[in-house]
């Protein structure tokens, strides 16, 4: 058995990965549209594991999918935790868990996707302003 992809449905595909890409710094691995269908796939990856994806399925016509509470998380690996909370906060994110241990925070995708990043290997020295920041919202 070999793990492929985990999928989440994106109201707004532009918003979606401008969150995913720029972000968190995912890749593009390929996109299929299916016109007839009336959705797209964007089959996302990390650089240091492209082959394990995260795929966004886009619908054309609008609909409500909640706010994604009855799916858990994607979990990813950074390098800085700090570095990635702030590329984050500074495109407009909100760091729902900031990470004052240095080694775990939570943030949610435009479509309310939580998303724990964890720190690579040892957690970082806390830091401030995140050692002091309190939680906020939900994730």
């Amino acid at each position: 058995m070999k793990y492929l992809h985990a999928m989440v449905r994106v109201r707004d595909l532009d918003a979606s990965l401008r969150f995913w890409c720029d972000g968190l710094g995912l890749v593009e691995n390929r996109r299929r549209d299916y016109p007839q269908g009336r959705f797209t796939l964007v089959y996302l990856g990390a650089p240091a594991n492209p082959e394990s994806e995260v795929e966004l399925t886009w619908n054309y016509d609008a609909e409500d999918y909640g706010t994604a509470r009855n799916f858990g998380h994607l979990a990813f690996a950074v390098d800085d935790i700090y570095a990635s909370c702030e590329r984050l906060q500074s495109m407009g994110y909100t760091i729902n868990r900031p990470p004052r241990d240095g080694h775990m925070a939570f943030v949610r995708s435009p479509d309310l996707i939580s998303v724990e990043l964890l720190q690579h290997g040892a957690p970082l020295s806390p830091r401030e302003p995140w050692a002091s920041m309190a939680n906020t919202g939900e994730w």
